[in-house]
């Protein structure tokens, strides 16, 4: 007797519950199931700001899930001021201890650029990809033929969060330079998502925008 009642009251509170469960879902209007936090779809694309700051890396933006061959990383500096650079790198070992440049902007664009936009980097493999920036001292142009405003070449590779430029501007400005390479990158003060973009400030008013663009098909 009591076993039967056990067994009927358990089979109306699952009813319960599921009746509960399906109230609940037919009272969740607009919530869109189709793609994760941060994305939208468009063109057939996968559009993401799903990156992030680690508090125990301050400096480096990286994405929450590693980009893959064809994925395409939209960089937009919207401010940088005239002594910073911001950097993309790979890693190049196993254990991370060497990267590789991917790309550098300065306050008057990108100076390493493959491709037809300076803005947009076609991934053509999975790897560890991460973005920081770096100030680097405001070089004498006195007795530099060569120099530019900006420095213009760097050592592609070299230990990850390090920024190595050379060429004539970095010879003829080689003791600010030492100095330059034993401060690190500069933190991120400020991050935020616009839809889905990822949007990261730093304390002297530069401003990124970042998007990851992954073919649905």
């Amino acid at each position: 007797m009591e076993r039967g009642f056990f067994k009927h009251a358990c089979l109306a509170w699952t009813l319960v519950l599921f009746a509960l469960s399906a109230s609940a879902q037919t009272n969740l209007p607009g919530v869109n199931v189709t793609a994760p936090l941060y994305t939208t779809q468009h063109g057939g694309y996968l559009i993401s700001g799903d990156f992030k700051v680690d508090p125990r890396m301050p400096s480096v933006i990286f994405p929450a899930q590693a980009l893959v061959k064809d994925d395409i990383l939209s960089v937009e500096p919207i401010h940088l001021n005239d002594d910073e650079y911001l950097v993309i790198q790979e890693c190049i070992t196993a254990d991370c201890s060497q990267a590789a440049i991917v790309r550098v902007w300065d306050s008057s664009g990108a100076n390493i650029v493959t491709g037809n936009s300076e803005n947009r980097i076609w991934i053509k493999h999975e790897n560890k990809y991460f973005i920081w920036l770096k100030r680097l001292p405001e070089m004498s142009l006195i007795g530099c033929q060569g120099c530019d405003a900006h420095f213009t070449t760097f050592q592609k590779v070299s230990p990850p969060l390090v920024l190595i430029a050379d060429g004539e501007a970095a010879a003829h400005n080689q003791e600010a330079m030492l100095a330059a390479e034993r401060e690190g990158p500069l933190n991120v003060v400020r991050e935020t998502h616009e839809g889905s973009t990822f949007v990261v400030a730093y304390a002297g008013g530069s401003t990124i925008r970042i998007r990851r663009m992954h073919a649905t098909k």
